[in-house]
């Protein structure tokens, strides 16, 4: 089952009900294959990140999803019905914040985020009063007037304030100093907690460990892998340091790898990388041993990502 995001209850947790679904995923452009193909699963009421770096094809999945473009092959879903025949009805039910915005010049932010605000089938008058307040936002000034920063907060504050049931955010934060980046990562788990659904695609890896119930890394148009971070973590090894009485023994313990032991005057400070299904036995060894400190690192989702890609074949597909 996957895994709430800080500040959700068991009860706002993910169900089984598939909201966008690809099977099999193919989008060729002459010659080039973009997808090939590609899976994902993403259930109502998750947060969802999509992870993959530039020529993954994560953009081209989701303009297949949004019905911008016809797939070549495969299967793709939204809400249960296909997104390119029924793309009119299904925008009506979805909010989506690109990573590059642009806005009509002579507007002010005010005035594009009800235009946005419309496309997604409304607003709430209060959320979108709220929302200004909360990105620090100017929204009197014409359109022309604005950082990209200020951009992106336009579209953001259009689809965090649309009553809607999916969010696609495709690299939603690009331009935003920290203290927005933080301010977003707020409102998305408020968001998420009253059951709304989000697809998030993102470069930057620790808003994504910050905010997702589960995650799919692509890799040249393909899944790589997808899971909770804890499923993930447990096919990764566990870094650990420790300060020890004695000389820790690890005798015949398979899964222990990088293990180096150094005799600090009488005090025995080891580190060493663990599999998931040992790492119980390597604290016990330590703990046998007099434990001082005891350090347990897990894999960032980073380093999570670094291994999907080593594991993954050069093979896969063409870069989208």
């Amino acid at each position: 089952m996957p895994i709430a995001a800080p500040g959700r209850s068991r009860a706002d947790a993910p169900g089984d009900e598939v909201v966008v679904g690809a099977t099999g995923l193919v989008k060729r452009f002459g010659g080039v294959t973009a997808l090939d193909g590609l899976d994902l699963a993403v259930r109502r009421g998750e947060v969802h990140g999509f992870l993959g770096p530039n020529g993954a094809g994560k953009s081209t999945t989701l303009r297949i999803l949004l019905g911008l473009m016809r797939k070549s092959g495969g299967e793709i879903s939204l809400f249960g019905k296909d997104p390119w025949q029924r793309s009119a009805s299904l925008h009506r039910r979805l909010a989506y914040v690109p990573g590059d915005v642009t806005l009509w010049p002579g507007l002010s932010g005010g005035q594009c985020i009800d235009v946005l605000a419309q496309v997604h089938g409304g607003i709430q008058a209060d959320r979108r009063a709220g929302l200004i307040e909360r990105f620090d936002f100017d929204p009197t000034k014409r359109a022309r007037d604005y950082s990209k920063g200020n951009r992106q907060k336009v579209s953001l504050i259009a689809a965090l304030a649309a009553d809607v049931e999916l969010m696609v955010l495709d690299e939603p934060t690009s331009g935003l100093d920290p203290l927005m980046e933080q301010a977003f990562q707020e409102i998305i788990r408020e968001r998420a907690s009253e059951g709304v659904t989000v697809l998030l695609s993102s470069h930057i890896l620790a808003e994504v460990e910050a905010l997702a119930d589960r995650v799919t890394i692509v890799r040249k148009g393909k899944t790589v892998t997808t899971g909770t971070l804890a499923e993930l973590r447990r096919r990764t090894r566990t870094k650990i340091h420790a300060v020890t009485d004695q000389r820790p023994r690890f005798d015949g313990m398979a899964g222990v790898v990088n293990l180096e032991v150094e005799d600090r005057n009488g005090a025995f400070e080891t580190r060493l990388s663990v599999d998931a299904d040992v790492l119980g036995d390597a604290v016990g060894s330590l703990h046998a041993a007099g434990v001082s400190t005891l350090t347990v690192a897990p894999p960032s989702l980073d380093e999570l990502f670094l291994h999907a890609y080593a594991d993954a074949s050069p093979e896969q597909g063409r870069p989208a």
